[in-house]
Parts: structure tokens; C-alpha cells; sequence
């Protein structure tokens, strides 16, 4: 079955792929929505030469959606029926999705996907997400937060690695895969990339409520 996974750059996406391949799933290409504003991944804040990167590395074409900041649903909706469409006609039969267990976010996705001729699913479904965790982190995944919402979790979170320090360190009422919004990360490495992505730690900053860690492809640094 050709599928399609929607790609937000991080962790649960990263590990989604790995999962699939597993499973014999032929994914075929990542999707992405960009915000077309500041030219990164949308809410994970992710320069696109990293996106590019991590596409290489996973040797897998990517297909990017750009998006207004701020985005109304309604052109969201275009914009997304559009590519899944476009899908559809290149002979993709499904669209995988790294959700966890938020059930209005899976229903939106199904209901999005009804009638498209496109199946969706969710291959980390229901999994315990502190069990998930420490199975991400022990299969060499690694990666870092680049966004956090400093209502839930310390601003000094931002930029740290997804690692198990991190995991011991996360307050109690934080999702330990970040499920709920606390965070957002970039996966640089792991079973799902032929070759680790180079990065740097850039600048960080806060905007429209959220710390945000920038990451830097090495040869960038200085």
C-alpha cells in the first residue's frame, strides 16, 4: 500500500516512519506544511534546509504545503485537499499520521480523509507514550525540542535533547512524548535516516507564547 506520512519534523513523525518500514508499509514520500511567513515547518519552527535534510536522509521525496501565519482553517483545509488530491492522482492509497491518542485530532483526520479514496493510519496509536519514549530513545533515535509552551513546561527546556535525563526531568503533568502541545522537536537521527542530520544550536526566543530553540544544518554554525 503506497502511503503518504505527514511529516511535522519531529520525534513521533521520525519514529512513524521507522515503525511503518517495519511493519512492510511502502511509504513513499513525507508531506509538510510550511509556514510561508518565517519559511519553516509550522509550530515545530524548523528551517526548511533541515526539513530538505531529513528527507535526504530518510530517501524519501518530500511534498510541502505552504501556509499563511496566521492560518484560517478554511485555507488550511484547501490547501491540504489540494495535495491529497495531487496524492491520490500519483497513485498514493493511504496517509499515516504520528497521533497518539487524541481522539478529536484522529476523527478530524478520518473526516478530512472520507471519500478521498486515501486511508489513514496511525501506526503509534494508542501506545503508551511513556513506554513510547523510552522505545524511541532506545532504538538511536535522538533528537531535540525546538518548541515549548512555557505554560506547561520551564522556557529552559527549549533546545534540550529527547533523551532519558530529559524524560526523568519532565514535571509530572507533561506528556512524556509532548502528546498534549508541552513541546515539539526535531529528530536528527535514528533507524528511519541512512545518515545523522549535521545541527547546531542556535538562538533562543520567545514569540506568540512559546519558547522556540533555533537549530542551525552545521555548516551554517558560524
Amino acid at each position: 500500500m503506497k502511503t503518504l506520512l505527514a511529516w511535522s519534523s519531529g520525534k513521533d513523525s521520525a519514529y512513524s516512519l521507522h515503525v511503518l518500514r517495519e511493519q512492510g508499509v511502502e511509504v513513499v514520500g513525507l508531506l509538510t506544511t510550511l509556514n510561508e511567513t518565517h519559511d519553516r515547518v509550522a509550530m515545530h519552527a524548523v528551517r526548511r534546509s533541515l526539513l530538505l535534510a531529513q528527507a535526504d536522509a530518510a530517501g524519501l521525496p518530500v511534498t510541502i504545503v505552504p501556509i499563511p501565519s496566521p492560518c484560517p482553517n478554511e485555507v488550511y483545509e484547501t490547501a491540504m485537499a489540494g495535495a491529497m488530491a495531487a496524492a491520490r492522482a500519483a497513485g498514493v492509497e493511504a496517509v499515516a499520521f504520528g497521533d497518539l491518542f487524541l481522539e478529536d485530532i484522529r476523527r478530524y483526520r478520518e473526516e478530512r480523509l472520507a471519500g478521498t479514496g486515501l486511508r489513514p493510519l496511525f501506526p503509534l496509536w494508542g501506545r503508551p507514550t511513556r513506554a513510547l519514549a523510552e522505545e524511541m530513545i532506545a532504538s538511536g533515535l535522538e533528537a531535540r525540542l525546538t518548541c515549548v509552551d512555557p505554560r506547561v513546561l520551564p522556557a529552559a527546556f527549549a533546545g534540550r535533547a529527547f533523551d532519558r535525563r530529559l524524560l526523568a526531568e519532565l514535571p509530572a503533568h507533561v506528556d512524556p512524548c509532548g502528546e498534549n502541545g508541552e513541546f515539539h522537536s526535531f529528530a536528527w537521527a535514528g533507524p528511519m535516516f541512512r545518515t545523522p542530520i549535521a545541527i547546531a544550536a542556535g538562538a533562543v526566543v520567545e514569540r506568540d507564547g512559546f519558547v522556540f530553540a533555533d537549530l542551525l544544518p552545521l555548516a551554517s554554525a558560524a
